[in-house]
């Protein structure tokens, strides 16, 4: 249901992020037709594997007017978030989807342009492609990496950018050159963030619950700091403590906290200057798995999205999805900084949502907010755009009509 007064899905007012906001968050519009179903098998009738297709990866550019989609179905699908609708430009005004049949597509990303993409192949072979919007056509190929690239950022400040893949290598790329500009060798498959001024970007080594820091002007030295990532409750559940998979990690707006998000029931926050475990953010159900019947495996693994959990442009919240459908708004507002040596046996904190958002149709397997306005995209096997609610509840109509004077 749509915010009532509201014909554009983002206004142009500024709208401040409070708890309250926050927990007034509701779709307001649900894209049912956001994936094609897979063709029945030509031999038997039946529906090919899987039977649901989900949304993999989504990108809001730099202005927060537009969200890209791609899905299992190998397409990628542009939106305007002011509209709520199907981007269509001029030279292709019959077409509402792009598909990428031959390569596949996965982790869009939007470059400083906002008529240009790269992403990710998950057929014919790992080359990273930089694709025009406008006319359709690939502009660059990025060949280098010998598996599957599941980890893929944009620099924030030029045309660079970073991927990891699970042939277990970080590579540096410049969109004007096809050559990687660096080669990072790994003990286990990387994720990669850039922060907000460029200068720093995080690789985190799973296998190892390591994430190494690096300078971006000195990338081939070794890193400046190494951080731990080690949860103590995690025995409190199982012995041996279950593997901590990391999928995503995203610094805040100020690079003081980075955002470790995870596949299962666990997300964390890091101190970026130091190293410490400072919170645990839970009450979800992780997605690694594709459907909440089937039974957690002894070895965590990815999901088929890696955006599972983002800051909001503020960094006061965390907003991240969950296998059940409800999207969870986690307040980082009063998170306590640790100081003096790192204690890998510290608990952290343990943060409950301060919201459990229903609304969005099956898992909520992609969770981003925009960059520029006071709505979220959430995505799985439907894309639903979330709006505050500004219409008061009964509580609120009630006190105000308390303050007036009688008569």
């Amino acid at each position: 249901m749509a915010p009532p007064g509201s014909n554009n899905v983002a206004s142009s007012s500024t709208v401040a992020l409070t708890p309250q906001i926050m927990s007034k968050l509701k779709p307001s519009k649900i894209f049912k037709g956001a994936v094609e179903p897979p063709a029945p098998n030509s031999a038997t009738g039946r529906p090919q594997s899987p039977a649901i297709r989900h949304i993999t990866g989504i990108s809001f550019d730099d202005r927060g007017d537009q969200v890209i989609t791609a899905s299992e179905d190998e397409t990628f699908r542009l939106y305007s978030c002011k509209s709520g609708k199907h981007v269509l430009s001029p030279p292709l005004l019959h077409v509402k989807t792009l598909y990428s049949k031959k390569y596949g597509v996965d982790l869009p990303r939007f470059t400083h342009k906002n008529t240009a993409i790269v992403h990710a192949s998950t057929k014919e072979d790992d080359t990273i492609r930089y694709h025009s919007l406008h006319d359709n056509k690939y502009l660059q190929y990025f060949k280098g990496h010998k598996q599957r690239v599941v980890s893929l950022e944009v620099s924030p400040v030029d045309d660079g950018f970073m991927s990891g893949a699970m042939d277990k290598t970080v590579r540096l790329w410049d969109l004007r050159v096809p050559t990687c500009r660096g080669l990072l060798n790994l003990p286990a498959p990387p994720v990669v963030a850039y922060d907000s001024s460029g200068i720093v970007f995080a690789v985190g080594v799973n296998q190892y619950s390591r994430i190494l820091l690096y300078d971006h002007a000195n990338f081939d030295k070794a890193p400046f700091l190494t951080i731990t990532l080690e949860d103590p409750t995690l025995a409190l559940i199982s012995y041996p403590p279950r593997a901590i998979y990391m999928t995503s990690l995203a610094f805040s707006s100020n690079g003081k906290f980075l955002l470790v998000g995870c596949s299962g029931d666990s997300h964390y926050v890091m101190d970026a200057f130091e190293g410490h475990l400072l919170a645990k953010l839970e009450g979800h159900k992780g997605l690694e798995r594709r459907r909440p019947d089937t039974p957690v495996s002894i070895v965590p693994q990815r999901g088929c999205s890696g955006q599972e959990v983002c800051w909001t442009p503020d960094s006061k919240f965390i907003v991240g999805g969950s296998l059940d459908g409800r999207v969870c708004v986690w307040d980082m507002q009063n998170l306590q900084s640790k100081n003096g040596p790192i204690d890998l046996k510290a608990k952290p904190d343990r943060i409950q949502p301060m919201a459990k958002m229903d609304g969005h149709p099956g898992p909520s397997r992609c969770v981003q907010f925009n960059p520029r306005l006071a709505m979220m995209v959430t995505a799985g096997a439907e894309l639903a755009f979330w709006l505050p609610d500004m219409t008061p509840d009964n509580d609120e109509v009630a006190k105000e009509l308390l303050k007036k004077p009688p008569g």
